[in-house]
Order: C-alpha cells, then sequence, then structure tokens
C-alpha cells in the first residue's frame, strides 16, 4: 500500500509540475522572442511618452500592439501583471516531486557504491548542498564580473562543466543528472525571486512616489533573464534523462551531460537570433551534430569475449532465473516489494516474461549496467556476464 500511495503522489506532482513548468516556459519564452522582435515605434508620440520599441501581433482573430518603455510609463497602471508565480510553482513542484522520488529512497535513487560509498544521511545533505551551492556561486559570479556578458557567459559555462563533474563523481549517474538539472532551475527560480522581481517593484516603488526608476534594476532583470532562457532547454533535458540510461551510464557521463546541454543552448540561441531577424542555420546544425557524436560515443560496446560463445549456447532461462529472482524481482514482479507496481510494466516472474524482456533485460542490467537502481541488491559482475552469455547464446528458454 506504502508503494501505491507514493506511485500516485509521485504522478500527481509530476503532472502538477509538468502543468505549470510548461506555463513558465510559455511566458518566458514569449517575452524573450518578444523583447528580441521589437521595433521602434512609427508614431512620434509614442517615442516622446517613453516607448522604446513595439510588435504588432495577429492572433486567434485579433491585432494586438506589444509596447515597451525605456524605463516605466509616464503612469502607473491600476492592474499590472507580474511574471512570477509559474516560476514558484515549478520550483516547489519540483521541489516536492524531488524529495518524495529521491530524498525518500537514497539507497536506491541517490547513491551508487561503485561511483562513490556514502551514506543516506550523506547522500540527501550533499544533494540538498549542491541545489544551494549552485545559486550562491552563480550568483558570486554574476556580481562579480557585473555587466562583462562575454566573460560571465564563459564562466556560468565552466562552472556548470565542473557541477556536472563534481556531481557524476558523488551521486549514481541518473541522480546526477537530474541534481546538476535541479541546480540549474533552482538558479533560474532564483533570479526570478532575488533579483528579477525585486528590481521590479523598486522601478514600481519610485514610480509610484513620483521619481525616475533607476535604470540598473532593468539591466540585472534582463541579465539574469537571458541566462534563464539559456538554461531552459538544458535543464528540460535533465528532467528526461531518467529515461535515457545509455547518457547516464556512460563511463564519461559527465562529458556527456555537457555536450547534450549545449546542444540545447545552440538550438536556443538559433530561436533568440531569429527573434532579431537573423537565421543562423550553422546553430541548430551544430547542435544537431553534437546530439549525433554523443550518439556514436554512447554506443554499446560488446561485453561477452568471443571465446565464450561455446558456453553461452548452453545457458536457458532456468540459468538465469535464481538471478533474477534476487536481483530483479524487488522491484520487476507481480508483487514488487520497493515500487507500487513493476516500472513500464516489466515483470520476471515467469520464463515467458523473461524472454519478452530479454533485449531490455540485457540492455539494461549488462550493457549500460544501470539496473538494478544502485545497484541497490548488489548485483555482481559475475551474474551480469551469466545474463549476457544467454542472452548472446541465442536467449533459449
Amino acid at each position: 500500500m506504502e508503494g501505491f500511495i507514493t506511485d500516485w503522489l509521485s504522478l500527481t506532482l509530476r503532472w502538477f509540475h509538468v502543468v505549470v513548468a510548461i506555463a513558465w516556459i510559455g511566458e518566458s519564452f514569449y517575452f524573450v522572442a518578444l523583447d528580441n522582435s521589437l521595433k521602434p515605434p512609427a508614431d512620434p508620440n509614442q517615442r516622446h511618452r517613453g516607448v522604446s520599441g513595439e510588435l504588432w501581433h495577429v492572433h486567434g482573430g485579433g491585432f494586438y500592439n506589444m509596447q515597451k518603455y525605456t524605463l516605466a510609463p509616464p503612469e502607473m497602471p491600476k492592474d499590472l501583471h507580474w511574471s512570477k508565480w509559474p516560476s514558484y510553482t515549478t520550483w516547489l513542484s519540483g521541489a516536492a516531486l524531488f524529495t518524495v522520488l529521491y530524498l525518500f529512497a537514497p539507497n536506491t535513487y541517490l547513491i551508487d557504491k561503485n561511483v562513490l560509498d556514502i551514506g543516506p544521511v550523506v547522500a540527501i545533505f550533499s544533494a540538498l548542498g549542491f541545489l544551494a551551492a549552485g545559486w550562491i556561486v552563480y550568483d558570486a559570479l554574476c556580481r562579480l564580473l557585473g555587466s562583462r556578458d562575454t566573460l560571465l557567459g564563459l564562466g556560468v559555462g565552466i562552472y556548470v562543466l565542473i557541477a556536472a563533474w563534481l556531481a557524476c563523481h558523488i551521486f549514481s549517474g541518473r541522480a546526477a543528472y537530474l541534481i546538476v538539472g535541479a541546480m540549474l532551475a533552482t538558479i533560474m527560480s532564483a533570479n526570478v525571486f532575488f533579483v528579477i522581481i525585486p528590481g521590479q517593484r523598486k522601478m514600481v516603488d519610485a514610480m509610484l512616489k513620483g521619481d525616475e526608476p533607476d535604470p540598473i534594476y532593468g539591466k540585472r532583470g534582463k541579465q539574469r533573464s537571458v541566462h534563464n532562457t539559456y538554461f531552459t532547454l538544458p535543464v528540460v533535458f535533465a528532467m528526461l534523462s531518467n529515461h535515457y540510461a545509455m547518457t547516464y551510464t556512460h563511463p564519461y557521463n559527465w562529458a556527456v551531460l555537457a555536450v547534450i546541454m549545449l546542444a540545447g543552448a545552440l538550438i536556443r540561441q538559433f530561436f533568440v537570433m531569429r527573434h532579431r531577424g537573423r537565421v543562423l542555420w550553422y546553430l541548430p546544425l551544430g547542435g544537431i551534430a553534437l546530439m549525433f557524436g554523443a550518439l556514436g560515443w554512447t554506443l554499446p560496446r560488446p561485453v561477452v569475449p568471443q571465446a565464450d560463445a561455446a558456453n553461452a549456447a548452453a545457458l536457458t532461462i532456468a540459468d538465469i532465473q535464481p538471478i533474477l529472482r534476487a536481483r530483479c524481482a524487488v522491484c520487476h514482479s507481480t508483487h514488487p516489494t520497493m515500487m507500487g507496481a513493476a516500472p513500464a510494466g516489466v515483470m520476471f516472474d515467469t520464463p515467458d516474461e523473461i524472454s519478452q524482456n530479454a533485449q531490455r533485460l540485457y540492455q539494461q542490467a549488462v550493457q549500460m549496467k544501470s539496473m538494478p537502481l544502485g545497484n541497490v541488491t548488489h548485483m555482481t559482475d559475475g551474474e551480469r556476464q551469466k545474463i549476457a552469455a544467454w542472452f548472446e547464446g541465442g536467449a533459449a528458454k
């Protein structure tokens, strides 16, 4: 019953997290597109009122005229929309989901003793510390380098690379990818909470007092907003990565993560530049090339030596079934003890079920060694070799 309730809680939180994340990303992408598509207003009166750019839209059968002021409008409107709650709810729901799935089961999801032999308490506090340190270091870089955007961008890129390497040498590969993504997502939401919204409030307060707003708050907010837009696609990949073990189980998984995140940033840059009227095809092509490079780099290598081929043909399901009962049945059975239900519906209770899932078993347990999760049931290399010998010998029943 506990596993069943946990699965439903996970489903509810994940669904809510995806809904609010779509709302945040959609709003964020729209304003980035708007800001990069603005043209000087044709009406001189608009320029005199402080309008620095405008964009006409036609959408859903109506016409829209979006305007941006250099600092602020002559009069503060009574109804002012603040772009903050999608960010906050995305982070809060993501934190809740991370807690339910990872922090409540650190031995299964956070720890891989082949990476680093740590206890569950250390793993939990390391994960939380990683998220906090991510924001602290990033914010310090922004304050130190200020308006030197190129140098700052390079510094942030190197910092993310170091964070990826460090995470992949502390946590299981699956958890490391998610934690790096969560670190970037924390930075994004913290940018909104600590920099963008407070700066906007100070500008509004100055307007209400009849003072001219300090432009520094707008510049800082714009800089952090730009960073957020480049973080978005790398974060989206990190959130989806747990489905693709060939990436996070690679010996150089931190570099694979960096390559794919860079591909996402290049693709995002293509759209940013396109909104400015410049179509730079080498950006998405570069991203695609990086993805194909990652594909080639992560191709599985042969596992069973050719010398074992004669012995491999003699193995049947009966020879590997004890291994599956001892190492896999806690999750992949009709009545699992570690999960509410068998993940992806994969079960190894009967010879037919084992035969149907032979390819998946070989790929996950032998080629990538991503299963069992965190090797929590201590499957040995000899047992993996036996499964490999059975599969490459024809997966006989």
